[in-house]
């Protein structure tokens, strides 16, 4: 055999139960599985959401209703439980909207590099998650 014939690469199918702990997924990869991760979030915590929005503006006895399910809880659930399900949902809707707006410049503007695919994928969490951690901070009464 020739030299050039030993080295090819070896390509084998990945063991969801060996391999993948250990296998290194780029940004871009990271940022696509959690796009669709935020998109499930939306769509399965979209009951919340309208409860939200229907207790919020429904009344003023409805909206202090509302502020006391986030302050002291909603029958067994704890306020903090509320909250941090409502800090998932922040999350989902910036991270898909970043991400969606990082689709849409790469698909318009046919920026399809390596190079630039990794650093937009570095932005938009970042992004995505500094925006979370302001927004949860308010959330939580930091400020």
């Amino acid at each position: 055999m020739t030299e050039l014939a030993k080295k090819r690469p070896e390509f084998r199918n990945i063991n969801a139960l060996t391999d993948l702990p250990t296998y290194r997924l780029p940004a871009a990869g990271i940022v696509s599985i959690l796009h669709r991760i935020s998109g499930a979030i939306m769509f399965l915590l979209l009951p919340f959401i309208i409860w939200m929005f229907d207790t919020s503006v429904s009344s003023e006895i409805s909206f202090a209703k509302f502020s006391a399910a986030f302050n002291i809880g909603l029958g067994f659930v704890p306020g903090w439980f509320i909250k941090l399900v409502a800090l998932a949902i922040i999350w989902s809707y910036l991270h898909h909207i970043i991400a969606g707006i990082r689709h849409l410049y790469m698909d318009m503007c046919h920026a399809v590099t390596k190079e630039f695919g990794k650093s937009s994928a570095v932005v938009t969490l970042a992004l995505s998650l500094g925006l979370t951690a302001v927004l949860g901070a308010k959330l939580f009464g930091l400020y």
